[in-house]
């Protein structure tokens, strides 16, 4: 006698969980691994061929980290966070996310990507930029009580055969700092 599959012998409500997690996980979505992740306060825009998506998350009073998830169109980059405010010899402008109001920065915006040098015509100096395709910073923050904050996101994105998109500086994203923990306006 043929004993039964091990998942046709557990709970109905286990076996359907399981099967839930399953088809999420074969159409590319992804289980939260924390609570703080499953409920990380997130926002997001578009600007100048660029979708930012900015999250609070690791929120343990009163620190947390700031990401923002840049994602230019297909076959743009953007400039490295290290690259100056006013490029190199005008060209380019860095990627920024910078705090105020009731958050301060604990530290410096990274990135999750490599940082690659290209050659431009007119340029004599090579250019950091990231690899063509999304880029994930994260920021430090510290909460110094509750109240209002701005994240104010920058950035450029170019493409060696299209040219640059128009710089997007200092671009406000409204925080709120409450007991409960930090959610975005909507706008």
């Amino acid at each position: 006698m043929r004993r039964p599959h091990p998942v046709l012998r557990r709970p109905a409500r286990i076996t359907a969980a399981l099967l839930a997690m399953a088809a999420l996980a074969a159409c590319g979505g992804e289980q939260p691994t924390a609570r703080t992740e499953a409920t990380a306060p997130t926002t997001r825009f578009t600007e100048n061929g660029v979708t930012v998506t900015l999250s609070v998350s690791d929120w343990h009073p009163p620190k947390a980290t700031l990401t923002a998830v840049f994602t230019p169109e297909e076959g743009f980059h953007l400039y490295s966070t290290d690259l100056p405010a006013t490029g190199i010899e005008g060209v380019g402008r860095p990627t920024a996310v910078n705090v105020t109001g009731v958050l301060a920065a604990e530290g410096r915006l990274t990135a999750a990507a490599p940082v690659q040098s290209i050659s431009l015509p007119g340029v004599d100096a090579p250019v950091p930029v990231y690899p063509d395709g999304p880029v994930t910073t994260t920021l430090p923050v510290r909460a110094t009580g509750n109240g209002n904050a701005t994240v104010l996101v920058g950035y450029a994105s170019c493409s060696s055969r299209e040219g640059c998109t128009i710089p997007v500086a200092d671009r406000p994203v409204q925080l709120r700092i409450t007991d409960d923990g930090p959610a975005f306006d909507t706008p």
